[in-house]
């Protein structure tokens, strides 16, 4: 077969993120290979469409990313739409401390992430060094983390305005794989106000459902 790229560091970038079509019958041993993997990613394309099927430890995410493609092709469908959380809802207990320290940080914004070990399956909630924080400002950076360990959430605080993501949040999200969260309106009686999204595949998309779950009493 001849190769798609001559230039080894091209090829190099398409071998990362492949792309498949999909045989008539469905099934096809290279699409299924990256959503059985523990980290990995491809398009997949179907006559319904170009699905990006993306893998990390803690998410298995299938996303239609295109409409039917018009042109006629000979190809087998793209399936359903999957986002799932490999590693489990979230403690809502881990979400209430997170409050509690953006309620005492209060008037300035705050931080905070959720991190997870895959190995004995257990979330924590880290809080970063700010580097500056005001009531209209915050730079913190993220945590590094061993093998295994994994940032789920990356979480921060709008002090008593509203949540939003801005301009400066889609710069730094762009990039990454993970849960962001934006919380405002602290202390105020209709309050806590969110904004949330998963960022993937240079997409912010939607929540599905709440991360989170609570205990039942």
């Amino acid at each position: 077969m001849t190769a798609l790229a001559e230039d080894p560091t091209a090829a190099a970038v398409l071998a990362e993120a492949p792309c498949y079509p999909v045989p008539p019958d469905g099934r096809s041993p290279a699409i299924e290979a990256v959503r059985e993997a523990r980290a990995g990613s491809c398009l997949a394309i179907g006559r319904d469409g170009v699905c990006l099927i993306l893998r990390r430890a803690w998410l298995a995410l299938d996303l239609p990313v295109t409409p039917p493609i018009p042109a006629y092709l000979p190809y087998g469908s793209i399936g359903v739409r999957r986002a799932d959380l490999r590693c489990g809802l979230i403690p809502a207990e881990l979400l209430r401390q997170v409050l509690e320290h953006f309620r005492a940080a209060l008037p300035n914004e705050a931080a905070a992430f959720i991190l997870w070990d895959e190995a004995n399956r257990r979330f924590w909630v880290d809080f970063p060094q700010i580097d500056r924080a005001t009531p209209s400002h915050l730079t913190y950076r993220p945590p590094a983390l061993p093998p295994h360990h994994h940032l789920i959430c990356d979480i921060h605080s709008h002090g008593h305005g509203a949540a939003f993501f801005s301009a400066t949040d889609d710069a730094d999200d762009a990039h990454a794989t993970k849960i962001a969260l934006v919380v405002g309106r602290l202390g105020h009686t209709d309050g806590p106000a969110f904004a949330s999204r998963l960022c993937a595949g240079g997409m912010f998309l939607p929540l599905p459902r709440s991360p989170f779950f609570r205990r039942r009493s």
